[in-house]
């Protein structure tokens, strides 16, 4: 299954704010501070720009980029992305055993379909987040910071949960973050995202054991010694 990015341009009237080339062939990481242009990227491939940018895309895929049916996003933050006041298993727009089927992929069972977003923990609520995205049956998984906000040990359940439904399922992944230290559990290929320019590109592995470019060498350093504060 192809997913090639050949070009993604995306300007305002005064200037590039994206230009970047990259092709996802497993699980891909971009990373990058804000305002590096990650969040931008994702909503070109979704086709959710604001109306006062413009966008040049030129992406060789064997799927349509159709946001809900071959394209799914976990977004950061799952409280967003619920209604507060609709119960989980009308949310999923599926008739229940169907949602319940994917609430078990996910380690959640049934009977979370019957509660409220707010009698969930965020680990849970991501978890039914990732059961609705697949629901879409998505040829492609976009992951916006989607471990964020959880703590440590939730993290590392969530990012296994991914990898793990990734060989079962076999959906593309292209996970936007800032979290280094997240894509070596998750991710096979990663690029640095700088300004708007991927400045270093390559595998996960050897990206962040033998960085060649200064920021990316700053990265590395800044996300580990932070996350070493936060332990």
């Amino acid at each position: 299954m192809k997913f090639i990015v050949h070009k993604l341009l995306i300007k305002s009237k005064e200037k590039e704010l994206v230009n970047i080339s990259f092709e996802i062939n497993d699980s891909f990481a971009l990373v990058g501070q804000s305002g590096s242009g990650k969040s931008l990227t994702l909503k070109a491939l979704l086709n959710m720009l604001p109306s006062n940018l413009t966008c040049e895309k030129n992406i060789e895929s064997d799927f349509e980029l159709i946001a809900g049916e071959n394209i799914s996003i976990v977004p950061q933050n799952p409280f967003t992305a619920l209604s507060p006041l609709t119960k989980i298993g009308t949310q999923f727009m599926l008739e229940e055993k169907r949602a319940g089927e994917f609430m078990k992929m996910v380690d959640l069972d049934e009977g979370f379909l019957a509660r409220y977003p707010s009698e969930l923990s965020g680990g849970q609520l991501q978890r039914v987040i990732i059961a609705m995205a697949l629901s879409r049956d998505p040829k492609l998984l976009l992951l916006d910071e989607p471990t964020t906000a959880l703590d440590s040990e939730t993290k590392d359940g969530i990012l296994e949960l991914i990898v793990s439904l990734q060989k079962k399922i076999g959906y593309k992944v292209l996970f936007v973050t800032h979290d280094v230290e997240a894509t070596k559990a998750l991710c096979k290929e990663i690029a640095v995202l700088k300004d708007g320019i991927i400045i270093e590109s390559g595998g996960v592995s050897e990206v962040l054991t033998t960085p060649k470019n200064a920021y990316t060498k700053q990265l590395i350093a800044s996300n580990f010694k932070n996350r070493g504060k936060r332990e």
